[in-house]
């Protein structure tokens, strides 16, 4: 047997199999793989998609043509119970869980009738709302999670720039990428950028904004890795400066660290000219979290939370705020702040403004 492109299975009836149960099954990865490439998924999403049906073949000790519902309780029982997994997590396995026996029960993939004839029973769908997790909010992310207040992120960015001052006092190997994290969490936060949007950062992706010259060649920042729709490429967007010491951050590294690290476009990089990695950046944000004391609740996507929060406290228009986070929904961009909408924010106004107002107008009536 064998698959095509496509993800349909084709069988050679002269051939017999000596372990015709585990060939079946890498097919049906094979075969699922394919499937997910034409629908345009990025590799790391299938193989993160193909490791949780392995995760499940091995928690059953079946093959899928004979899992059954009652596989799904036992398997999310566990990882809910036992591995403490979170709620988005298990939402995620379980769609690809569904996805993978959607695949397989296809009548247009033909799994079904080979299974029938070389095991006498075929695949079936056995992920359904009854046994599933539901998506029904917009955010389920942990409540810990928050923006860091001015007084923490001030602190935070003294601590990583204490950091390079002391590793270049004592004269040790190590300044550099400590220098040029330092670098990375500000401009994460002073353009709102995810980890990935700023580890793609380069020089040619700054421009100037002719309506706030003052920012010199940093008034825009193009971002080309924004973070995908499902099966698109890279979202992009233009994120307008509003910091006045946005440009003087960019400036000095580019002048003091960058030419030292490469001679590429790249803007943070290792030694090596490698792009810094993710888990490199947590590592060190994690520590000097810790090393202040600060929150678990607080993590790299608070760098973005903060500067949607603290613009919106500044008075920025929340529809500007939005385009500059790139968010589809204004309702997104109010979760960060706790802020819906600018009806709510009017009609608290106006009716601090009436209370106010009556307050007075008594008072008058009652002196005179």
């Amino acid at each position: 047997m064998t698959v095509d492109k496509a993800g349909r299975v084709f069988e050679f009836t002269s051939v017999r199999y000596l372990h015709p149960e585990d060939q079946a099954f890498a097919e049906m990865l094979s075969g699922w793989r394919n499937q997910q490439l034409s629908r345009n998924l990025k590799h790391e999403t299938i193989e993160q998609r193909e490791r949780v049906v392995q995760r499940f073949h091995e928690h059953t000790n079946e093959y899928p043509w004979r899992w059954h519902p009652a596989h799904v309780d036992e398997f999310f029982g566990d990882l809910r119970s036992e591995k403490h997994a979170k709620v988005a997590t298990v939402r995620s396995y379980q769609a690809a869980l569904r996805a993978f026996c959607a695949y397989i029960s296809s009548p247009d993939y033909g799994w079904n009738p080979l299974c029938e004839r070389l095991f006498g029973t075929h695949p079936a769908q056995i992920c359904f709302d009854w046994n599933t997790a539901a998506h029904v909010q917009e955010a389920d992310s942990q409540p810990a999670k928050r923006a860091f207040t001015r007084r923490e992120l001030q602190d935070f960015f003294d601590r990583a720039d204490d950091e390079v001052a002391r590793i270049t006092s004592a004269r040790r190997k190590g300044w550099l990428p400590a220098y040029r994290d330092a670098v990375l969490f500000k401009v994460a936060y002073v353009w709102g950028l995810r980890r990935n949007e700023v580890r793609h950062v380069q020089t040619v992706d700054f421009s100037r904004n002719p309506h706030a010259r003052e920012f010199g060649r940093y008034g825009v920042l193009a971002v080309r890795y924004g973070k995908a729709m499902r099966g698109s490429p890279p979202k992009r967007r233009s994120v307008l400066t509003v910091f006045d010491w946005s440009a003087e951050v960019v400036e000095d590294w580019l002048d003091r660290g960058h030419r030292h690290m490469t001679q590429g476009l790249d803007l943070f990089t290792t030694e090596r000219g490698t792009l810094v990695s993710g888990a490199t950046l947590l590592r060190r944000f994690r520590s000097y979290c810790d090393d202040l004391n600060l929150s678990p609740g607080l993590d790299f996507h608070s760098l973005r939370r903060s500067y949607v929060t603290h613009l919106i406290e500044a008075g920025m228009d929340a529809l500007f705020v939005q385009h500059q986070v790139g968010h589809e929904h204004a309702s997104t961009t109010a979760l960060y702040a706790s802020v819906s909408s600018d009806y709510r924010t009017r009609t608290l106004r106006h009716a601090l403004d009436s209370t106010l107002s009556t307050a007075l107008n008594g008072n008058e009536r009652e002196s005179s």
